[in-house]
């Protein structure tokens, strides 16, 4: 299935935690962690603990999709201007 999520189980804030995601997220947020020189879990930890700051009540998923998104229209600003 082309829409299917993937759950992987990792460590954030020192609790283990699964989420649920399509595999084209998976690979971005591999991507970004990568060129920041984090691991995927340490990424996912940051965007968790300014998620649980904002205190908006995003999922976890959710959150990780939307910040894969801002920082694709951050790329594609870059790359026009």
């Amino acid at each position: 299935m082309a829409n299917a999520r993937n759950k992987r189980s990792l460590t954030i804030a020192r609790h283990r935690t699964s989420v649920s995601l399509e595999e084209p997220f998976w690979d971005a947020l591999a991507e970004l962690a990568r060129d920041q020189g984090k691991s995927i879990a340490g990424l996912v930890g940051e965007i968790d603990q300014e998620r649980t700051e904002r205190g908006d009540g995003t999922s976890l998923s959710a959150a990780l999709r939307l910040y894969v998104l801002a920082r694709m229209k951050e790329a594609r600003k870059r790359e026009t201007s």
